[in-house]
């Protein structure tokens, strides 16, 4: 009958699909909760379809178990390995795991304490975005443009691993599309692996401090790393 109204609000299956540009019948098997595993792309355009908040879009990639390629920075889907959790909790010592995109999975208290800001961010924290745009780096960091040479050239050796990782691309265009100086380093495209040695910090609370830095690849996951600081008098 004309003017007549729908039983139920919201989209009708063929106006969703027609909106996200899939087929209507992958919004079917998707509502049916078949065995299907969309791709990033295609939850995107389903979240973009169903214009939902920031926390329900997050909670849709969750529930997809992808990672969405408009915010790289959101929470990982994959968790810390166990042995990184165990050693990273066990040790006095400022502690951490990174993941293949250099997302802190995992940090004990006495890393809390030393990099300042870093926790503070409202997604989970990365390294890298840490050391690039955070005006605390700069100051924490006595070494930063040596140090930044340094972290981005032991970031490429990890990054050509996992070059088919859409969270990890995004996060290097995000950089490099917001830092300068994250993009000048990225076109010298240097190499280098990825070392202990000294560290040094400006804390402002608890002044100079050095360290030897400890890293460890997780042997069954080897996109994980451990690292350890191991605090040392060196002048």
């Amino acid at each position: 009958m004309p003017g007549r109204r729908r039983r139920t609000p919201g989209l009708r299956r063929e106006e969703l699909a027609a909106r996200a540009g899939i087929g209507t019948t992958w919004v079917a098997w998707i509502e049916q909760g078949r065995e299907v595993r969309p791709s990033a792309e295609t939850v995107a355009r389903l979240a973009d379809g169903l214009t939902l908040t920031r926390a329900e879009r997050s909670y849709l990639f969750t529930l997809a178990g992808r990672h969405d390629p408009a915010d790289p920075f959101s929470k990982a889907t994959t968790d810390a390995p166990p042995a990184i959790i165990a050693l990273v909790q066990g040790l006095s010592w400022p502690a951490y795991g990174l993941d293949a995109a250099w997302t802190i999975c995992c940090a004990n208290a006495a890393a809390r304490r030393l990099f300042v800001g870093l926790f503070d961010e409202g997604d989970q924290p990365n390294l890298l975005r840490y050391i690039f745009t955070r005006p605390q780096a700069r100051t924490l960091l006595p070494d930063w443009t040596d140090r930044c040479i340094r972290v981005l050239a032991e970031f490429r050796r990890d990054y050509g691993r996992v070059l088919n990782d859409p969270r990890v691309t995004g996060i290097v265009a995000w950089l490099r599309a917001n830092s300068e100086d994250f993009d000048s380093a990225w076109e010298r495209q240097t190499v280098l692996a990825r070392e202990g040695g000294l560290r040094r910090f400006e804390h402002p609370d608890d002044g100079p401090l050095c360290f030897t830095q400890h890293t460890v690849s997780e042997v069954e996951r080897g996109d994980f790393r451990l690292v350890a600081l191991e605090p040392t008098d060196a002048a």
